[in-house]
């Protein structure tokens, strides 16, 4: 068989990011310019380059972006009371409060006390329980399974193929990705099994897969040998391990991988993403795409 088709997340991203533009430019010129709240507490180094990701996105889109951050010790009053003004700010259609929040933060109640149609995360659980019921056109949809689906999508146009009627298996059962991921596949016809690290046989689970989507935060967990010939591969994994050598400060490098063995997988898959440059791409594009969407919403467009 020859080597996968690769789903090339950075094209496809970007392709979504012109869509946003084009929308924004649209919504602009009837009098709404969408709005993004992002709110970061303390210094994560992971967390502060994930939100400068994202505010850059919003300016590229033509959103009017706004970042609070805020130091660590930050009671979770005042983070309430932060989320409620952002609320009521007409020019806020998205607010992100970036994970993880301090240890002293009940995070749960922070979410769920962001209004459900500014709630770009898809993390509320009135956007949630839409999603489950089917009510795609309400909900706001988690960015990262947002994204794969799309990915989903051009492998099937890549292949010649349907999802109606195909088998999906996705391994993991996070709130975040696991669970969403499955009431989108479902939505389209699919047939759906979420397995996780209970699962018995799971390598044989995998194996009946057309779709199958990792998510488990394992590297490599997922080999060439448990891809059924042909199958869509979808590696929601990104996990840093050893590398080889030095790095100039003299420390042990490390590479980025994801939770399936890419080269044996690309073997005998029919699409296949890359990690990195694959569905991690896509996570703060459909961030702009639900923003986009909830300023149309507000302004009943």
């Amino acid at each position: 068989m020859s080597e996968a088709y690769v789903l090339d997340g950075k094209a496809i991203a970007d392709g979504v990011i012109e869509e946003v533009a084009s929308g924004t430019r649209a919504l602009v010129a009837r009098g709404v310019k969408p709005g993004l709240a992002t709110v970061l507490v303390g210094a994560d180094p992971a967390s502060q380059v994930y939100v400068g990701a994202k505010g850059k996105a919003a300016e590229s889109c033509g959103f009017y972006s706004v970042q609070h951050t805020l130091p660590a010790n930050t009671g979770e009053a005042e983070l309430l009371a932060l989320v409620a003004s952002l609320n009521a700010d007409p020019a806020v259609h998205g607010i992100l409060v970036q994970l993880p929040l301090p240890g002293h933060v009940n995070a749960p109640r922070v979410l769920e006390s962001i209004d459900p149609r500014k709630d770009v995360d898809g993390f509320h659980p009135v956007n949630v329980g839409l999603l489950s019921i089917g009510e795609m056109g309400r909900a706001l949809i988690p960015c990262t399974p947002a994204g794969a689906m799309i990915m989903i999508d051009k492998a099937c146009e890549a292949l010649g193929a349907t999802l109606a009627g195909k088998e999906a298996v996705i391994i993991g059962r996070s709130n975040i990705v696991g669970k969403p991921m499955a009431q989108l596949m479902l939505s389209r016809n699919c047939t759906v099994t979420i397995a996780h690290s209970r699962t018995r046989d799971l390598p044989e689970v995998a194996q009946r897969a057309d779709i199958l989507v990792a998510a488990v935060g394992q590297p490599e967990m997922v080999r060439g040998s448990w891809v059924k010939p042909g199958a869509i591969v979808i590696d929601v994994g990104i996990n840093r391990v050893p590398g080889e050598g030095l790095d100039d400060a003299g420390k042990p490098k490390t590479r980025l991988v994801g939770d399936v063995a890419y080269a044996e997988a690309a073997r005998v898959a029919g699409a296949v993403t890359p990690v990195p440059g694959g569905v991690g791409r896509m996570t703060i594009a459909m961030l702009m795409a639900n923003t986009l969407e909830a300023a149309k919403r507000a302004a009943g467009a």
